[in-house]
């Protein structure tokens, strides 16, 4: 039996945050810049430890319970395929929001975590919504901690053909705009989703414009108008922070 020093001494444990990897970005693009884990992982301030769990290539993951929080990055890949890794990781997602664990998924993720949690995820219905665009908090969403500090109208990044097209039941929308109906929601106190991605810089969002530049136009879009409204904007990075925050609290 340890005494009430022994005790004191023991070292605490150091839950990490655990960056679930979806998916990658492009290759000329990640060995420029990294990929999504580096530019989240830099963005977290206050999280703690960071640990990357490739779901993609077949990494276990962990019980949710050892974890400090989750973000969970985007992907190429489609829910509504309904590839084996992805159903894997979607009924985890589900099992951190029931257990209470601080998560914040972005795009792929937002739309896996709803899938999971009875939501509905398919084609966008305004089509792919691509580039520097603008995103408007609720009123919910100007009063959530997430968007602390922040506009009612964001700008940031995005890049999706799919959406969430319904909500899981209680789930709250904060951010919505023409384009996308829910941009973000969020379920109970410690689960959080966003379609765009607060991870992605005006340099990030402008290689992929230009790298998808003839896919763009061949399906109608003025990629010269999406390339000249890529600007600088620290909204994105602020709520990664914000995210880190949350977690060191």
């Amino acid at each position: 039996m340890f005494d009430a020093v022994d005790q004191q001494r023991k070292p605490a444990v150091v839950r990490p945050t655990l960056i679930v990897k979806t998916g990658s970005t492009m290759p000329d693009l990640a060995a420029r810049r990294g990929d999504y884990e580096d530019w989240i992982a830099g963005g977290l301030e206050g999280a703690g430890p960071i640990e990357v769990c490739r779901v993609v290539d077949g990494d276990p993951l962990p019980a949710p319970e050892t974890l400090r929080g989750v973000v969970v990055t985007g992907s190429s890949a489609l829910v509504t395929d309904r590839e084996p890794w992805s159903e894997t990781t979607g009924a985890w997602l589900a099992e951190v929001h029931r257990a209470g664990v601080p998560q914040l998924a972005i795009c792929y993720g937002h739309q896996l975590l709803a899938d999971h949690l009875g939501g509905e995820v398919g084609r966008n219905p305004s089509g792919r919504e691509i580039g520097h665009i603008a995103v408007a908090l609720t009123d919910a969403g100007a009063a959530d901690p997430l968007f602390e500090g922040l506009p009612r109208t964001l700008r940031v990044s995005s890049s999706h053909r799919q959406s969430v097209l319904r909500v899981p039941a209680g789930a709250t929308v904060l951010a919505h705009n023409e384009a996308t109906a829910h941009q973000a929601y969020k379920l109970g106190e410690r689960t959080w989703a966003v379609q765009f991605h607060p991870e992605w810089d005006h340099d990030v969002i402008r290689a992929y414009l230009e790298a998808r530049y003839d896919v763009l136009r061949e399906e109608g879009l003025d990629a010269d108008a999406l390339l000249e409204q890529v600007a600088p904007s620290p909204h994105g990075a602020q709520i990664l922070r914000r995210f880190g925050a949350l977690l060191s609290g």
